[in-house]
């Protein structure tokens, strides 16, 4: 049980409350591995270049969300592994305070698993991302285990998403699937096409200019 602390009666407003600025840096420990930093990085990375005409997100790994009731910086917060918020500025960003934007909470979640993580991702945050937050799409993935799920909320409850016949959970907010690639989780289109990286570009890229090589055709003039 959390008790309220005292407000002053002639105010209404808690006397030990600390309006901070908006700037606050996160809280984040280190990540787990060197495979959550890629996992991270790989999410990152790919959905930015997808959207990169796109002014109207904010993305991040690893960000501490403030989200006190009484804006202060010493409790309720959270640090998701990844996640996206909608219709905001596509800005820096030292940490998430709710409060400095518009009340707004993450539309996606992922967590990444781990041995000492998975009890609380897949229940401490994740009612607290339903409840609280009401972030719409959420996911988990272990890298190790290659566990993958995703949850919809409908009705303020979290509902199983369902695989299609690629293994891939569809994310509403994304208008994208996300599904296991060689061992990590990637976007894929709604034509279920890989969302490539820009080493898997420009890998794609020599191969069809050592193609149109073989036909005599130089690239270049293309």
């Amino acid at each position: 049980m959390t008790i309220a602390p005292e407000k002053n009666p002639q105010t209404g407003i808690c006397q030990d409350v600390i309006f901070p600025p908006g700037d606050i840096y996160s809280d984040e420990p280190p990540l787990e591995s060197d495979l959550h930093l890629r996992q991270i990085i790989l999410l990152l990375t790919c959905l930015e270049w997808l959207w990169r005409d796109r002014n109207d997100f904010y993305a991040a790994g690893n960000l501490t969300i403030y989200y006190s009731p009484y804006q202060r910086k010493s409790e309720f917060f959270r640090g998701p592994d990844f996640f996206v918020v909608l219709g905001c500025d596509r800005k820096t960003r030292k940490s998430w305070v709710v409060w400095e934007e518009h009340g707004k909470y993450p539309n996606v979640i992922v967590e990444i698993l781990s041995d000492s993580t998975a009890d609380t991702d897949k229940n401490l945050k994740k009612t607290i991302y339903q409840d609280t937050f009401r972030t719409l799409d959420y996911f988990w993935f272990d890298p190790n285990t290659l566990e993958f799920a995703g949850f919809h909320l409908v009705d303020g409850e979290y509902q199983p998403l369902q695989s299609n016949e690629h293994g891939h959970l569809w994310s509403q907010q994304l208008g994208l699937y996300l599904g296991v690639h060689e061992g990590l989780l990637r976007y894929f289109t709604p034509e279920h096409q890989l969302v490539p990286t820009l080493e898997e570009m420009a890998q794609q890229a020599e191969r069809l200019a050592a193609k149109l090589r073989e036909l005599n055709i130089d690239p270049n003039t293309i």
